[in-house]
């Protein structure tokens, strides 16, 4: 039979490093039984897996954008377009975004009848 100095751990541990230990174990038992998506706590090998989940959430967080017209963050304007804004007015891909006041942004559609809109140069930057 085990006397108690055995089942110690070797290391010392204080409380909060286990709690930690727990509830990360607690969090990767219920990713694996589908209770919980944790995405950084995915396997590596699901590479093509992964960038198609992260397409699918950049789109509908796009189009959840778009519709609810909430004010966005410079960086949440660059996630979702996939390039920094580098001016008041940005376009790409058929959004455009304008900036309200110091890092609020508005997302939304090209218009057909914008006249500003320059489509037929593709991707010529201007100036």
């Amino acid at each position: 039979m085990a006397r108690p100095e055995q089942l110690q751990p070797p290391v010392a541990v204080n409380a909060d490093q286990a709690l930690g230990m727990v509830s990360f174990g607690l969090m990767q038992r219920l990713a694996q039984e589908g209770q919980v998506e944790l995405p950084w706590l995915a396997d590596a090998d699901n590479g093509e897996a992964e960038r198609t989940r992260q397409l699918r959430q950049r789109l509908e967080l796009t189009a959840l954008a778009l519709e609810t017209g909430a004010p966005l963050s410079t960086s949440e304007v660059g996630f979702l377009m996939g390039a920094r804004p580098g001016s008041e007015r940005v376009e790409r891909g058929g959004l455009v975004a304008r900036k309200v006041s110091r890092n609020v942004w508005r997302l939304s559609r090209v218009d057909q009848n914008d006249a500003t809109n320059f489509r037929q140069d593709g991707f010529r930057r201007r100036l």
